[in-house]
């Protein structure tokens, strides 16, 4: 898949190469950083790749985050067991908080799921959201500069 992406990215005109790796960073498990690694590879300079790979995960985090936030509102009452995995969740945001969760977790799932989840959970939306976007940044900075550096160290002879 994220060969796929930064073959769609490459082929993209030049000047709309940003476009490709905003859609890359909006998809789940590609995020920011290796929306940031797609960018870095089609040869955008690595501010632009980074920029453009936060902003498309971002976008997809906001609009699951606020239509969780809706949707915990209208179905709060009819609850069932949940799954393993989302227990586990459970147990590292009671552990963590909304900070270690948005900080943590994109080691384990996408922000998208585990902000979307938090929501559920009951955190307050503003904290998640605004220590989601806090980790997607440092997240997709991280990847570009490491691979602006990995792609820098193997061009030189």
């Amino acid at each position: 898949m994220l060969e796929t992406l930064q073959d769609f990215t490459s082929s993209l005109p030049p000047l709309l190469q940003w476009l490709g790796v905003l859609l890359a960073g909006a998809v789940p498990f590609v995020e920011s950083y290796f929306g940031s690694v797609i960018g870095v590879l089609a040869g955008l300079h690595p501010v632009a790749a980074v920029g453009a790979a936060v902003v498309g995960n971002i976008a997809s985090m906001l609009l699951l985050v606020l239509g969780a936030h809706r949707l915990r509102g209208r179905f709060a009452d009819s609850r069932k067991e949940p799954s393993a995995q989302r227990q586990k969740l459970r147990r590292a945001f009671d552990r963590y908080g909304v900070a270690g969760v948005s900080l943590l977790g994109q080691t384990i799932l996408p922000s998208q799921i585990t902000a979307t989840a938090m929501v559920s959970f009951g955190a307050a939306r503003n904290a998640v959201i605004l220590w989601q976007i806090v980790s997607i940044l440092l997240w997709g900075t991280a990847f570009g500069l490491l691979t602006a550096l990995g792609v820098d160290l193997l061009a030189r002879p």
